[in-house]
């Protein structure tokens, strides 16, 4: 079952957008970095700031990942820096819907995304993972994705 990534509509972009919103608050409050009263709010305020014009944002790319061609089961946001030394992009946001979990597919996901970056002259690509996500960074790390920066913090 080949996996492919095609540019994702707007109706997905929205979507995409209000799961974001959502995810990212939640993990900024297990992380620690954001209370709850705070978290939503500033959600969107990050995600208005890194796509002032949405899906048509310069240099950002929205990719639905599909199965078969027509199986929507995730996502992928890329960001590619313009003027970078090395051509770096940086993964925004990824994942698959949960049904789709576990079986192999974040892998050739990612695979398929290698090959879609070599196709627009990246050289490098990074992501952030919070810490606490244990099986992201599992899959990262099994897909050739190396820790270049940590950051530690400690409650009072």
């Amino acid at each position: 079952m080949p996996i492919t990534l095609k540019p994702m509509e707007e109706r997905e972009f929205q979507a995409f957008c209000a799961y974001s919103n959502q995810h990212y608050a939640k993990e900024k409050i297990t992380a620690g970095t954001w209370t709850e009263e705070e978290a939503d709010e500033k959600a969107k305020a990050a995600l208005r700031q890194l796509l002032p014009e949405g899906l048509q944002t310069q240099h950002h790319r929205h990719w639905t990942i599909t199965r078969n061609e027509t199986e929507s089961i995730g996502w992928l946001w890329l960001y590619i820096d313009p003027i970078h030394p090395q051509r770096a992009a940086f993964i925004y946001g990824f994942g698959l819907y949960e049904p789709y979990r576990g079986q192999g597919l974040a892998k050739q996901a990612l695979a398929a995304l290698d090959v879609k970056a070599k196709e627009l002259g990246v050289k490098k690509l990074s992501l952030h993972v919070f810490a606490h996500n244990e099986t992201a960074r599992r899959l990262y790390e099994h897909t050739g994705y190396t820790e270049t920066d940590i950051s530690m913090s400690k409650e009072l």
